[in-house]
């Protein structure tokens, strides 16, 4: 994972670059967040359901001082603000919190039989097993001994799938 995510924070750093120069140029703040948008942030996110549950703490940090360099190049008084202050007055969401959504809908999208992908789930619980519990989930989730044998579906199995609860 460190080599995947030096090599991202390599890419939108030299497309940062180029949000410096338009700056330059004199573009709006709308006009550089939606060059952001565009072309830097897609890079911090691409494949995103694949790799996010396996970036520790300090990658994170590398991937969000990324976004932390785009607010202060489009929004020169944010410097010395706190990282939430800056997200709050650039209005954006911090990239953990999109990591997090893209991977949850795309979990969501997986656990349909149309998604070609399904096939890596486990078959659904018998409804009438789950009517007798209390809360259940409608597939069942894989054991590991360890985190570090944890596939991206049983992590999207642990944290993504949504309980039912009878009353």
């Amino acid at each position: 994972m460190t080599i995947h995510v030096d090599n991202m924070v390599k890419k939108a750093t030299c497309r940062l670059y180029f949000l410096n120069q338009l700056k330059r140029s004199g573009l709006t703040s709308k006009q550089l967040f939606h060059y952001y948008n565009a072309v830097v942030r897609p890079v911090l996110e691409y494949c995103a359901p694949v790799w996010h549950y396996a970036v520790t703490k300090s990658q994170t940090q590398q991937l969000e001082a990324i976004q932390k360099r785009t607010i202060q190049i489009v929004l020169n008084f944010s410097r010395g603000m706190p990282y939430t202050s800056m997200l709050f007055a650039a209005d954006l969401n911090s990239l953990a919190s999109c990591r997090e959504d893209i991977s949850r809908k795309f979990f969501q999208d997986v656990t349909k039989p149309t998604s070609c992908l399904h096939h890596l789930l486990r078959d659904p619980k018998l409804p009438s097993y789950n009517s007798r519990l209390r809360s259940y989930e409608k597939f069942p989730r894989p054991y590991t001994r360890t985190k570090q044998y944890r596939s991206v579906v049983q992590y999207a199995l642990s944290h993504y799938q949504d309980r039912v609860y009878s009353n």
